[in-house]
Parts: structure tokens; C-alpha cells; sequence
């Protein structure tokens, strides 16, 4: 098995191409982590969500990391982690362009909406809560490859 660092390309490479990552936040020293879907473009992740412990969470400590994994039918994978900085995008003025931007490339995906507008069942509130855009602007991104010699 052989290991490389994978170049500022090949990372970006592997966000434009996949749509699932998982999502790491923290308060008060206690990580949290959750798989969600995004689209990647201009240095963001752009991504939307209902109202919860990850948005809550965010908004008190918008630094974030995000990872996203490709495995192959070998033994092989590639991992891309990034370092950044979450974002609201709300529904007013002075945020509307970006807004459509991330509705726009979000919903070139048939099922985009999906992982932010299920509701929790145990919740009887979850349909009253709204639904949140937002970005994780990227600061910093790194990522390694596993391949067979």
C-alpha cells in the first residue's frame, strides 16, 4: 500500500465530484459529527438543513471541518478534509444572490432536499421548524490516497 498527499487539485477535484461528506462541529470541547449532502463551488460548500444540534451548534462556534471519502473496488481511497467556516445564507436582502446561488446548484440533484427536510419522527415540532441554507467557506484543505503498489 502506498500513501500520498493529494494536491490543492486533486482535493477540490474529489469535492466537485462527490455530494456526501460528513460534517464535524464542536461546542464547549464536545465534538459532533453527521453525514450531509453539499454542492461545491467558488471555495464553498454549499448545503441546506433543518433546524437542529448541528445549526445550533454552528452558530455558536462556526468553525468546522468537513470530510469526504472515495473507496475503490481494490483496497484503495482517497480522504479530503477541510478546515473552514460556516455560513448562514437567510432569506433576506443582502443575502439573496448567494441564497439562489447555493438554491441553484443544490438543486441540479434530484434528491438535494432530501437529508434537510426529513423530520425527525420523535419530534412533533420538526414541521413547524424552518429550513436553513448555508455555506462552509473553505479555509484550509488537505487529503491523502491509498493505492496498491
Amino acid at each position: 500500500m502506498r500513501i500520498r498527499t493529494l494536491s490543492t487539485l486533486e482535493c477540490t477535484k474529489l469535492l466537485m465530484t462527490h455530494r456526501v461528506g460528513h460534517l464535524a462541529c464542536a461546542k464547549d470541547g464536545q465534538p459532533y459529527i453527521v453525514p450531509f449532502h453539499y454542492a461545491y463551488a467558488d471555495n464553498r460548500l454549499y448545503a441546506f438543513s433543518m433546524l437542529g444540534k448541528k445549526i445550533d451548534w454552528m452558530r455558536l462556534n462556526p468553525l468546522v471541518s468537513v470530510q469526504v471519502d472515495e473507496h475503490s473496488t481494490t483496497r484503495g481511497w482517497k480522504s479530503v478534509v477541510v478546515d473552514g467556516r460556516y455560513e448562514e445564507l437567510p432569506d433576506r436582502i443582502g443575502h439573496k444572490m448567494q441564497l439562489d446561488h447555493a438554491w441553484s446548484l443544490l438543486s441540479k440533484h434530484a434528491d438535494w432536499w432530501e437529508p434537510g427536510a426529513f423530520k425527525p419522527i420523535a419530534s412533533s415540532d420538526a414541521e413547524h421548524l424552518p429550513h436553513v441554507f448555508f455555506s462552509i467557506f473553505v479555509v484550509e484543505i488537505s487529503g491523502r490516497e491509498a493505492s496498491e503498489n
